[in-house]
């Protein structure tokens, strides 16, 4: 999508719908006024209205979209207000979309620039008939602002996010017969063109360093597993210590000899979303040249049946010593970042780690497909998930880490069991990635809820991979961990 700033008097060509973003209550005039009143619109938030343009006007067409009443409207409404403007009008055969925002400020114009990207996502690299009329046409967007220059300068670094989105919503999307283990770590490696540094661990040097619970999950795949790490230092010393995520990155989960059933399997091709946002947030770092000093993890493995697969009852050593009873080869997320936890506090001694993890089932059952898990053992660390939450609209709800419940992993034959049974199930699999964090500070959301929609409800997130993660840290190291 091309995204140009103008000013209000720039000529319009001849292929060009109009979107006039309008707050609630606000006064129209002519045609609009019109229509408007004859159709109820008021411009109350997520209204949208096609008008008919007026006989010689010089758009082709005419959108008038609410953003809610003057005190409200914040740079997320009117965000949302640009992406309703581009959807109404993607597939309108016409080429170009013009937004006349109700404050044309630079920081405005570069959040409705941002809001038109996140929108105008497609990933359509497979798709070879379909129909023309069901293609976008609009492939260029204006948006009108007072100081084109300042918006341009404002949307730089909005740019780079909505290329890191845009980079995970297509790991996530991709099919499991191409994004498997190898090729999801050559695609990472790629990212050292924005100036990172990305290293790539194959099963031998996992092997030696002990990582017999990740390995476990994968031993079943005929794709070999990988540790991939994303280095970005950007803050001025260097040395500084730096701030972690790791991400669960199972490029397939059949469940394994604990085969998950025959229905929507299909959907596990986006069991390695958490692994997605982490690669998603060191690419916008390293794209906007963040000041801070992070490190990124993913742990990629295929979770496979086999004569070879890791079995119920299987006793697994991780790379910390402890041992784990295997009692359901399904709960296989929390075994991999198991191991990438503890080699990322062992290696790298961060601040803080944080885990992404399409991680259970149970945090559907608990809060929708609309939330996210958060679970935390600092409390300055889940604070400042939960205002960059508010900030972002990746939206978090804080769950409990309560200490009684971990017994529930206690097993006869080992150190521990990998799945506590069906109660509370989200917060027993927080619990056991917690016993090895080694007393770092440490959060771990369960994105299983939303790391993919089908139907979407948000209009900057199409059907599909939603990139969920990737904006949410990036605003919680901006906001809090930037120098």
């Amino acid at each position: 999508m091309d995204i140009e700033f103008v000013a209000a008097a720039a000529a319009l060509s001849p292929k060009t719908a109009l979107a006039r973003v309008v707050h609630e209550g606000a006064a129209l005039e002519g045609a609009a006024a019109q229509a408007a009143q004859a159709s109820r619109f008021t411009g109350a938030k997520g209204q949208t209205l096609d008008v008919l343009a007026p006989a010689g006007g010089a758009a082709a067409r005419l959108v008038l979209v609410g953003v809610g009443k003057a005190e409200a409207a914040d740079a997320m409404a009117i965000e949302h207000a640009a992406a309703s403007a581009y959807a109404a009008v993607k597939a309108s055969g016409l080429e170009t979309l013009r937004i006349e925002l109700p404050d044309a400020s630079a920081a405005l114009a570069a959040r409705a620039a941002l809001g038109v990207r996140l929108a105008s996502y497609r990933f359509d690299k497979y798709r070879t008939k379909e129909p023309a009329e069901k293609k976008p046409s609009v492939v260029k967007t204006e948006i009108v602002a007072g100081d084109g220059a300042a918006a341009l300068k404002a949307f730089e670094p909005l740019a780079a996010l909505a290329d890191a989105v845009s980079f995970t919503r297509d790991l996530v999307s991709e099919p499991p017969n191409v994004l498997y283990p190898a090729e999801f770590a050559a695609r990472v490696k790629k990212l050292e063109a924005l100036g990172l540094e990305v290293e790539v661990l194959g099963e031998a040097e996992m092997m030696k360093l002990g990582m017999g619970s990740l390995l476990g999950v994968g031993q079943g795949s005929v794709r070999d597993s990988q540790l991939a790490i994303m280095k970005w230092y950007g803050a001025d010393d260097k040395k500084a210590q730096p701030i972690a995520f790791i991400g669960k990155g199972v490029c397939f989960d059949t469940g394994g000899i604990s085969l998950k059933p025959a229905e929507n399997m299909e959907d596990m091709k986006w069991d390695m979303g958490g692994a997605g946002a982490v690669a998603g947030l060191m690419h916008v770092l390293a794209g906007r040249k963040a000041k801070v000093n992070a490190i990124g993890i993913l742990g990629l493995v295929e979770n496979m049946p086999d004569g070879n697969a890791y079995r119920p009852g299987d006793v697994l050593t991780s790379m910390s010593g402890q041992t784990i009873e295997v009692i359901n080869t399904d709960a296989e997320g929390r075994l991999v970042l198991a191991d990438a936890v503890w080699y990322c506090q062992n290696r790298f001694k961060p601040k803080f780690m944080v885990d992404l993890a399409t991680l259970t089932g149970a945090i559907i059952i608990a809060l929708g497909n609309d939330y996210a898990g958060c679970y935390a053992n600092d409390e300055t660390l889940g604070a400042n998930l939960m205002a960059a939450s508010a900030a972002s609209g990746d939206a978090l709800w804080r769950m409990p880490l309560p200490g009684q419940y971990d017994k529930a992993l206690d097993s006869m034959i080992a150190d521990m069991k990998n799945t506590g049974g069906r109660p509370g199930g989200s917060i027993t699999a927080a619990l056991f990635i917690q016993r090895f964090t080694n007393g770092v500070p440490w959060a771990h959301l369960d994105i299983a809820s939303t790391a993919w929609k089908k139907p979407s409800s948000v209009p900057t997130i199409p059907e599909g991979a939603t990139g969920f993660g990737v904006r949410l840290l990036n605003q919680m190291v901006a906001d809090s961990y930037e120098g």
